[in-house]
């Protein structure tokens, strides 16, 4: 007979502090980390919350993060470039106007 773990739902400020150890060490840059992993729950109320997976020997949590909806549709929009990276080259480049204001003034650097 398999041991089946514990399964609970958690929000990020209230995590148990070996769900917050566990979290810390699967997502050390915080939301840097952790968004591409966001899950999306519908709540039968209509509306949603976010969350992310976290395993611990004896549970397995759903942590609830805040996510502002502008997050969200950035980390759509930064997948979507990863599928198609050919298509966003141009879009990732600076502007040919003012290109002074990004330079470092550190050009002596290459000729050494």
């Amino acid at each position: 007979m398999e041991n089946l773990k514990k399964r609970a739902v958690v929000s990020y400020e209230k995590m148990p502090e070996e769900v917050a150890a566990a979290f810390e060490e699967k997502y050390p840059r915080g939301a840097q980390d952790y968004l591409p992993d966001v899950q999306k729950i519908d709540k039968p109320d209509g509306t949603s919350i976010y969350t992310v997976t976290i395993e611990i020997p004896s549970a397995i949590y759903l942590v609830k993060v805040q996510i502002k909806v502008d997050d969200l549709n950035d980390v759509d929009k930064w997948l979507d470039e990863d599928d198609s990276d050919e298509e966003t080259d141009s879009e990732s480049t600076l502007p040919d106007d003012n290109i002074s204001q990004y330079s470092g003034g550190d050009d002596d650097v290459a000729d050494e």
